[in-house]
């Protein structure tokens, strides 16, 4: 008797050609963002060792992103992202290293801080233009939001490696996720195929735009929802990354936690981002609304943020699941399946290098509020963790009001729907 295919091989067997290079452009990219953020979060860690040099990384990596973008339309993004990458991996080894070498100058670890924040803004408009040019709208809420678990991934990863070393020898803490990102660069530049179609001719170096042929950064004002997703994604940033890098130290002062467990607690804030995110691209892919999507789960986290000033252990669990899927979901959604959605806007007219320059634009804009939110943080803290947290709901309030014209357009365009149909 003939023996039929194994289910496994019949599966493998059954997804075309095609579907396999999206899997694993969806996989790779996957692993490189993984990487820049795992490099990224062990500063948090070892905070109450090294106070404000979160903030030259977060004022670097703002200022830079608004020129990344433009470098990505105009290099191949393979070997943009391996440069990127190597170079975020000599930076965070050497700031590791300074545990080794004895370096006790502060400019030393400020510089390289800076300059990691730098390179590292090669990793967010390349990793989505990638994944943008490979997949399409349909399902694009859904399918980024899976993918942007990276994010949490690799600060849970980060929280964990520099936990380990945090209290004994912290330059290991930025060694070993420096190796990592630096091979990660290695396997981008022999893996990595950055869009569907290999004929470069396809996509043209000068960029054409409605509102003109000029070109710099203005043309992208223009695309409808750019100026207020960005500016909402400065305030979610705010919010998100002084949980990011904050909460370590707020769990270690509150429930008195040493600074390993502080930090791998902090990794249920991340925890719940990766649900947030999931949720978020799937709501918004059924509704149509991206802007409504995002101002509800602004609107919710308010209050949420409020009770992470409670005591206890149990309060705080729960908060951090809570408030890292609604603050993460909104700053997710915004970052990949929007910047997406206008990076392909058709006054682009299906040029999709533009993708990199508004995924940029957007990025950089949220960067200033993930500088903001940090250096805000560390002088009110003084004052009372309470008022860190007002500070917060504030930002969360201003977020959702910045989508009020776009939340109303969307509803309109609901109604008018309806209206149709029951004609």
């Amino acid at each position: 008797m003939r023996s039929s295919l194994a289910p496994g091989i019949k599966l493998a067997t059954s997804f075309s050609r095609d579907s396999w290079y999206r899997g694993f452009i969806l996989v790779l990219t996957f692993l490189f963002y993984t990487a820049y953020h795992l490099s990224r979060k062990p500063i948090s860690i070892v905070k109450n060792l090294f106070g404000i040099l979160d903030n030259c990384f977060l004022v670097a990596y703002a200022i830079g992103m608004f020129f990344s973008g433009m470098f990505g339309e105009r290099l191949p993004l393979r070997y943009y992202l391996t440069a990127g990458m190597l170079s975020s991996g000599l930076f965070t080894a050497l700031f590791g290293l300074g545990f080794y070498w004895n370096i006790h100058s502060l400019w030393y670890y400020c510089f390289m801080q800076a300059m990691n924040g730098l390179v590292q803004t090669t990793g967010w408009p390349a990793v989505v233009a990638c994944v943008g040019n490979w997949f399409g709208k349909g399902k694009r809420g859904f399918i980024m939001g899976v993918w942007n678990s990276h994010t949490s991934v690799g600060n849970i990863l980060g929280s964990l490696i520099a936990g380990a070393f945090v209290s004994s020898a912290w330059g290991m803490s930025f060694i070993v996720p420096g190796i990592i990102i630096g091979t990660t660069g290695v396997i981008c530049f022999f893996f990595l195929v950055e869009r569907t179609n290999l004929h470069s001719s396809q996509f043209p170096r000068r960029l054409r735009f409605c509102p003109g042929s000029m070109w710099n950064l203005f043309p992208y004002i223009y695309l409808q929802g750019v100026v207020e997703f960005s500016l909402c994604l400065l305030f979610a940033k705010l919010v998100s990354y002084t949980f990011l890098y904050w909460l370590p130290l707020y769990i270690a002062n509150v429930a008195h936690f040493d600074p390993k467990g502080a930090g791998d607690m902090s990794t249920l804030f991340d925890v719940g981002g990766i649900v947030g995110g999931i949720v978020a691209g799937v709501i918004s892919d059924y509704s149509g609304g991206r802007a409504t999507t995002c101002c509800v789960m602004l609107i919710v986290a308010a209050p949420m943020v409020s009770f992470a000033s409670s005591n206890g252990v149990p309060t705080t669990i729960g908060m951090l699941l809570l408030c890292g899927a609604l603050v993460n979901g909104p700053y997710a959604l915004i970052t990949t399946a929007v910047s997406a959605d206008l990076g392909t806007h058709e006054c682009l007219r299906g040029n999709s290098r533009a993708l990199s320059t508004v995924t940029a634009i957007i990025d950089g804009t949220g960067s200033i509020g993930a500088a903001v939110g940090p250096l805000l943080a560390g002088l009110i803290s003084p004052t009372g963790w309470n008022n860190v947290f007002y500070m917060l709901i504030v930002a969360d309030v201003l977020a959702c009001l910045l989508l009020s014209r776009l939340v109303f357009k969307e509803v309109h365009r609901w109604c008018g729907h309806a209206a149709r149909q029951r004609g």
